[in-house]
């Protein structure tokens, strides 16, 4: 019994000092895991910390390949600049503008972009701009007056070295002057030539234009008696159509001279040449009845198109609003010697990035082989004489030959503006309906005069 609890001892010994070498060898083991653990946790940390040093320069090096690409288009634009031009066409308007400016492309090989803003809205952004001694575009058309009150500002190239005046219809660049030096340029524009008349309708009664006040008298009775009464319709909107009316006449009977003066505050409406002129010409024709009372002037296009009165006056952009610009005809009063011309004028910024570029292309806008390509198109009349008159499509041609030799004229009361153009519309509408009133109506326009 005793040798038996002798040899349970000895065994539960042994199986004790196994169980305890075991439990060492496995704390052993658990700390070398923990050990690789941890050995790979810091792997880890390190191979993070790499990634990110990675990253950052990688980061760096796309900036640097950035800033060298943003380099290269500077140098790439100033070996091969691109242009701006600004105008105020859209639309078909812009299709017809479009083709020129390709033309100078394929000659130069600089490039040339076009943007749209009209010149009420050029109006407001340009003067910020020129402050900041910047501008939007290189080159950009504009009212010929701003023109000139921004070079007069000092923001505007001067541009006298580089087109032949002499080249210009006569009075086209005048707008754009100051002093005697240039700053600007008479591309095409539109004219306000006379009175238009259905061909069809002259064919049919064997009419024809007049050549003298007095044939221009018989014409109105013959078309009364043919029952066009009255035979002239009259143009209204706020009242500029019947001002085109009667700055026509001021010129025919005046001379282009008289139209200057009155824009520049020289001569006086009460009294003659210009009192005389309304007395004499004009007020006849209203108490005669040769007029229509005012009608909103889109309408009386349609009426006249129609067949309701046989003369309207209005300007030459009549000949895309019309079915068939073929069977239009037009005369100036007789003896007329200067037109109401509105040209698109364009100017070069003193804050343009391209200089030699602008002025390139400055110079084509005024030559004769790009108003060549832009009056081929229709709609618009040359302001440089080298291009001739078989450059137009027929009706365009009938009205650029009445340019010639004429002395083309700004707008009176567009010129003059504020105050003076809404009185100036007010009174003439007075006019019309009441001829007698000619003295109130003269008294009241002088009164605002400048």
């Amino acid at each position: 019994m005793e040798i038996t609890i002798a040899v349970l001892l000895i065994v539960a010994i042994i199986v004790s000092g196994v169980a305890m070498s075991y439990s060492l060898s496995i704390l052993g083991k658990m700390d070398e895991m923990t050990a690789n653990m941890l050995d790979l946790t810091q792997s880890m940390i390190d191979l993070t910390d790499s990634m990110a040093e990675i990253a950052d320069k990688v980061g760096t090096s796309l900036d640097a390949i950035n800033a060298v690409q943003d380099r290269l288009s500077e140098v790439e634009s100033r070996l091969t600049p691109t242009l701006t031009v600004i105008g105020p066409w859209s639309g078909p308007e812009m299709d017809k503008f479009l083709p020129v400016l390709a033309r100078f492309e394929a000659l130069t090989g600089i490039n040339v972009r076009y943007k749209v803003y009209r010149a009420e809205e050029l109006a407001t952004l340009l003067p910020a701009q020129f402050a900041a001694g910047t501008t939007p575009g290189d080159v950009i058309f504009m009212w010929g007056w701003f023109i000139a009150q921004s070079a007069q500002e000092g923001h505007v190239m001067e541009v006298t070295d580089l087109i032949d005046e002499s080249k210009f219809l006569n009075g086209s660049l005048d707008a754009v002057k100051v002093g005697d030096k240039l700053y600007g340029c008479a591309y095409t524009g539109k004219v306000k030539p006379g009175f238009w008349y259905k061909k069809s309708l002259f064919e049919t009664y064997g009419l024809s234009e007049p050549k003298n006040w007095t044939e221009f008298i018989n014409l109105l009775d013959t078309l009364k008696g043919l029952g066009y009464d009255p035979p002239i319709v009259s143009g209204d909107e706020v009242g500029w159509p019947l001002s085109d009316i009667t700055e026509h006449f001021l010129i025919t009977y005046g001379g282009p001279e008289l139209q200057l003066q009155l824009i520049e505050g020289t001569q006086n409406w009460t009294e003659n040449p210009v009192r005389g002129i309304f007395e004499n010409y004009l007020v006849p024709l209203l108490e005669g009845g040769y007029f229509s009372e005012p009608i909103e002037w889109t309408t009386a296009l349609d009426q006249w198109w129609q067949g309701d009165y046989a003369l309207y006056f209005m300007g030459s952009w009549i000949t895309g609003m019309v079915d068939d610009p073929s069977d239009l005809g037009v005369f100036s009063l007789p003896g007329c010697e200067g037109l109401v011309f509105a040209a698109d004028y364009f100017f070069i910024p003193k804050y343009t990035q391209y200089p030699d570029e602008a002025k390139e292309l400055f110079k084509f806008l005024a030559s004769s082989e790009a108003q060549r390509l832009q009056v081929a198109q229709g709609g618009h009349i040359a302001t440089n004489i080298e291009v001739t008159l078989d450059s137009y499509p027929e009706v365009d041609r009938m009205v650029a030959n009445l340019t010639v030799g004429k002395t083309v004229l700004p707008d009176l009361d567009d010129s003059i503006g504020g105050e003076f153009q809404t009185t100036f519309w007010d009174q003439l509408k007075l006019l019309w309906v009441d001829p007698t009133k000619l003295d109130q109506v003269l008294e009241a326009i002088e009164a605002v005069a400048p």
